[in-house]
């Protein structure tokens, strides 16, 4: 019976060894947990390394890691399709239920033939914007009947947080299907007023755009792609805005002008001009952050939002996307947010520290103006 069987096999127990490797494992993924980390790397010949507020710490307490215990943790956490893909020397992808109920992101590959691996802790709950220090105008994107909304940044900034928290508002407060389509499946959202139907690609479906253009047929008002890899899953995911649904998704670029950038040059030139005119039509928003260390202890965000308005349609129909950053300046009232402005906010608030917002800062020269 394969892994995707309508019926699993029961699961087998854990050998004596394995349940050692989980034990040992499982310790680990406590002092991430206790200690607020976000993130553990386990690397040979290294100790295991947590991140806690940005900084990467070493547990010298514990032993350095030789090859065959990251192996070891690796396997006691894959199921055998991904002790393939590894084994073929493919980066794998999953999700691991720690025993507490919390859940890992992972990704394991292989660094001069030896695996390494990097887990990302994910909270049971989900934290809401207020929570998340993000602004209250994202809400009101939850609100549409359709269109197309991106959250962007570079990795781990806090995408994949923002877009589940937005989701669970739909879900707190609208009857709407929702389908999600990520790599692995991050949050797991309560049961709300929503049925939600949550895909992870390499086990429930072979990709982004086969998941994508299935959701067509399935009665669906709200889709999360988890990622725009290529430019079939970009085409969809905006034909699918433009068609009556309310569609979310992410991209690794920095702000709002790049973002666009980068949609329509995933597109040969003769193809351009039509992605720019379905853009144009079917944006709703794109909102940018990234997250800084919060002097009092953690992180806390920066962010630029646009809001697609007809003068931000007109310039993207007309090839003028470099005087994008020009509207958001000067569109605050309409709740746009300044990327340099939002910094420099933090700042004057004694949240941030002013040399961390400028190494932060796209344009130096603007926020100590506005410093």
């Amino acid at each position: 019976m394969t892994h995707n069987a309508l019926v699993p096999e029961p699961p087998k127990p854990p050998s004596h060894n394995q349940a050692a490797v989980l034990r040992r494992l499982g310790a680990l993924l406590d002092v991430v947990i206790r200690e607020g980390a976000s993130d553990l790397h386990l690397s040979v010949g290294r100790h295991p390394i947590v991140r806690v507020d940005g900084t990467l710490v070493p547990l010298m307490k514990q032993d350095v890691l030789t090859a065959q215990d990251t192996a070891a943790f690796a396997l006691a956490m894959m199921v055998p399709e991904q002790e393939q893909q590894l084994k073929e020397g493919k980066d794998v992808d999953f999700a691991y239920h720690h025993t507490d109920g919390s859940r890992f992101r992972v990704n394991a590959s292989i660094v001069q033939g030896a695996v390494v691996l990097a887990l990302r802790y994910i909270p049971s709950k989900i934290p809401s914007l207020t929570e998340l220090n993000l602004p209250n105008i994202l809400e009101t994107f939850t609100q549409k009947r359709q269109g197309f909304f991106l959250v962007v940044g570079p990795v781990g900034q806090g995408k994949s947080t923002t877009l589940a928290s937005m989701i669970n508002i739909i879900n707190e407060r609208q009857s709407s299907h929702i389908v999600t389509i990520e790599e692995p499946v991050e949050y797991i959202y309560p049961k709300g007023k929503s049925l939600i139907h949550q895909r992870e690609v390499g086990i429930d479906t072979p990709s982004f755009y086969e998941a994508l253009v299935s959701a067509f047929r399935q009665d669906v008002n709200v889709i999360l792609v988890g990622e725009m890899r290529d430019k079939e899953t970009i085409a969809t995911a905006v034909s699918a805005a433009e068609t009556g649904h309310l569609v979310f998704s992410t991209l690794h670029t920095n702000n709002a002008a790049q973002s666009i950038d980068r949609i329509i040059d995933s597109f040969p030139a003769g193809q351009q001009d039509q992605i720019r005119t379905q853009l144009a039509g079917s944006l709703l928003g794109i909102f940018s952050q990234r997250l800084l260390p919060r002097v009092s202890g953690g992180v806390i965000p920066a962010y630029e939002l646009l809001i697609n308005n007809t003068a931000v349609a007109n310039l993207i129909r007309e090839r003028r996307i470099h005087e994008i950053n020009s509207v958001i300046e000067t569109s605050m009232q309409q709740g746009m947010i300044s990327f340099e402005r939002s910094l420099a906010e933090l700042t004057r608030n004694g949240e941030v520290t002013a040399e961390d917002a400028l190494r932060a800062s796209l344009n130096p020269d603007l926020l100590e103006r506005f410093l």
